[in-house]
């Protein structure tokens, strides 16, 4: 039995994937960005040891999901799957002058993987749509380029991928990786989605907790390895992500 942690599970994947676990007899916490959000958490995964209430849109919501996420106890593995999907029509600005969807998508599983206590596996949820990203990494925060919400979004979801790659670099004795869910019937993925609705969330679970998941560095659609965009095999844009997010957050990865 494992103690698992889902971000972003009041509904779509994360809390099918919450579930999953919950049914496979494991340990689960959710989260959810407000106490409205929560109790539809609950409601909907009423077998969840508890739900970690914060806002991950800004930095003082993600430090204090990462100090009530360790109070809780060291999870055996993270799920980083809250996310803005790319249909921001403008952009939103948080408190910390960032773009929202990068505030969300890419600086909080940052944070989370700096300040939370290390667990053994931990798995970002990316998408295909990585592979539309731009890996030059100039103006990750939309300060200065034209808004495009479709282009954030992609940019984001590369952002996790170099993550998962740096982390699982740097930390040898974790088992980090990345995912793509496929274009789904979620709220974000929209009714028009073409792929398997219940294969979404079984390739998070299976790195979280899989006795044959036992792999790292890697990137995967349907429990199998899966192409990337080459960029984000570079370690040179790894780490420059890297530097990117601890100089915005203010918050150092550990050694």
């Amino acid at each position: 039995m494992a103690r698992v942690f889902v971000t972003g599970s009041a509904d779509g994947l994360g809390l099918m994937a919450g579930r999953l676990l919950i049914e496979q007899g494991h340990d689960v916490v959710l989260h959810a960005r407000n106490e409205a959000r929560a109790e539809v958490a609950r409601k909907g995964a009423p077998g969840a040891k508890s739900v970690i209430v914060g806002d991950l849109s800004t930095l003082a919501g993600m430090r204090s999901v990462a100090e009530k996420a360790n109070a809780s106890g060291r999870f055996d593995a993270v799920i980083h799957n809250a996310a803005l999907g790319d249909k921001e029509a403008r952009r939103v600005e948080t408190a910390d002058g960032f773009a929202q969807v990068f505030a969300v998508n890419s600086l909080a599983p940052f944070v989370l993987t700096a300040l939370m206590e290390r667990p053994k596996r931990l798995v970002y949820m990316s998408s295909q749509l990585h592979s539309s990203g731009d890996a030059s990494l100039r103006d990750v925060v939309w300060r200065e380029k034209k808004w495009n919400g479709f282009q954030a979004y992609c940019d984001s979801k590369l952002h996790d991928v170099l993550i998962a790659f740096a982390v699982a670099r740097r930390w040898p004795e974790v088992y980090s990786n990345a995912v793509h869910p496929g274009w789904v019937a979620t709220k974000m993925g929209g009714p028009s989605a073409t792929d398997d609705l219940a294969e979404g969330h079984t390739t998070q679970v299976w790195l979280a907790v899989g006795e044959d998941a036992r792999v790292t560095g890697d990137y995967f659609f349907h429990t199998k390895k899966s192409k990337v965009l080459a960029a984000a095999r570079d370690e040179e844009t790894q780490d420059r992500f890297v530097d990117i997010c601890e100089e915005l957050a203010g918050v150092k990865m550990p050694a």
